[in-house]
């Protein structure tokens, strides 16, 4: 099977390129980048006034199956996914039950296998039930299809186990990602401060993120052991990154686009749907992620995807659960508060979301070089829309986004040379 991109602003930040061109993929690896190429039987796709980039990578969501289905599942969140542009997405293992199991983890590769669309990588527990009492076998979660193991929605709060975790991982190749969360000073439903206080909401500290940042990077830096830091918020966190990277730590993070688009005000606006963990923070803490992303402490912009049923985040506020979906704005408010505002170009944009991921991960994609998966979108960086949660292709709809005017629509997404999602064809 052969595809050819025609015209299109090709950037591939892993390889310096930015100039228009056309791509040839043939059984599903790129071939050829060059002017004026033909090949004969080979779907041809019109890029001209569009860019075309490494297919997004998202090292951080989740996809509910299985065990909570009803919030999305494999296949309805793969769809949401290429919407995006995400054609490889790292599912959490937070799942009923956990993917603390070889069985676990091999039921979510293969049905990502399955769905046949965007690639799944599923992530594995670091603890068992991730209960933070006992290590899982990293070993058997790899064989099983694992490419990295986290406990996300919970912290591993013992050090000495984490730093078993680290070492483990980095022998067996696989990446740890980090939340980081002391849950003592972290009950409460958004940021601690003024605000809180006025909405009559308990505050959750940001002390409650930065003690266990400050922690992983600490080991991360003594031990020289690779360590992934998920959803920085707060100004700390992002210092205490810097600042382990400066020493020498082989220390990553991310962080998610609503933290770099809104502040804790979202709350009085979109009630439960501004509501994630960490909390939303202050206008200080916003300033310092893009500070961050500016000057590379921070890698890689990961989404968190976090669907919820509209019954469950209809609830009393501070009862409701904790996060946002992500896939199908993500690109867009990256270009729109990012790229647009003159804080990133819009290389850097894309290289947080495709081949830094893909190289923490160590999954090989995220490029367009010769020989390269053809895992592919497009986009018009041009084109406003409004956004309308209720076309969203996620079984969920929880998005403070509803209704925002963004830049930056996804014009197709290819993955292994072939066309699997083009909404306007």
């Amino acid at each position: 099977m052969k595809i050819i991109i025609k015209g299109g602003r090709v950037i591939d930040p892993a390889n310096g390129v930015d100039r228009v061109a056309d791509v040839l993929a043939e059984d599903g690896v790129i071939v050829n980048i060059g002017e004026n190429i033909s090949a004969d039987g080979a779907e041809v796709i019109d890029a001209s006034g569009n860019i075309v980039v490494p297919g997004l990578i998202d090292m951080h969501c989740h996809l509910r199956e299985p065990g909570f289905e009803y919030k999305e599942d494999i296949i309805n969140g793969s769809k949401s996914a290429l919407a995006g542009g995400f054609t490889s997405i790292a599912c959490m293992p937070n799942t009923k039950p956990a993917s603390d199991s070889k069985e676990t983890v091999s039921y979510i590769a293969n049905r990502g296998k399955e769905a046949n669309m965007a690639n799944v990588f599923p992530i594995g527990a670091i603890t068992k039930g991730l209960g933070g009492v006992e290590l899982t076998d990293i070993a058997e979660l790899k064989n099983a299809g694992a490419i990295a193991v986290s406990d996300d929605g919970r912290p591993v709060e013992n050090s000495a186990m984490m730093l078993s975790a680290m070492k483990t991982a980095k022998d067996l190749g696989v990446s740890v990602i980090s939340h980081c969360e002391d849950i003592s000073l972290g009950k409460g439903a958004m940021n601690e401060g003024a605000l809180a206080d006025e909405l009559g909401f308990e505050g959750i500290s940001p002390c409650s993120e930065e003690v266990m940042v400050a922690r992983d990077a600490i080991l991360s830096e003594q031990y020289k052991l690779p360590m992934h830091i998920a959803h920085v918020s707060t100004r700390r966190s992002v210092d205490f990154v810097r600042r382990a990277k400066a020493n020498g730590a082989p220390i990553t993070c991310e962080t998610c686009p609503h933290y770099f688009s809104l502040t804790e005000d979202a709350v009085k606006r979109y009630g439960s749907n501004a509501k994630m963990n960490p909390p939303l923070r202050g206008a200080d803490d916003m300033s310092a992620i893009i500070e961050g992303l500016k000057d590379g402490t921070i890698d890689v912009i990961a989404t968190d995807h976090a669907p919820h049923s509209a019954e469950e985040k209809s609830g009393e506020f501070g009862k409701t659960p904790n996060g946002i979906v992500g896939f199908e704005t993500a690109f867009a408010v990256g270009y729109t508060y990012l790229v647009e505002k003159g804080y990133l170009t819009l290389s850097e944009l894309i290289g947080k979301m495709t081949c830094a991921p893909s190289d923490i991960l160590n999954i090989g994609r995220g490029n367009l070089g010769i020989g390269a998966p053809a895992d592919i979108a497009i986009f018009n960086i041009d084109d406003k829309y409004t956004v309308d949660v209720a076309k969203f292709y996620s079984k969920s709809k929880n998005s403070p986004y509803d209704g925002f005017e963004l830049k930056g629509k996804l014009v197709c997404s290819v993955v292994g040379g072939k066309t699997v999602f083009c909404p306007e064809r």
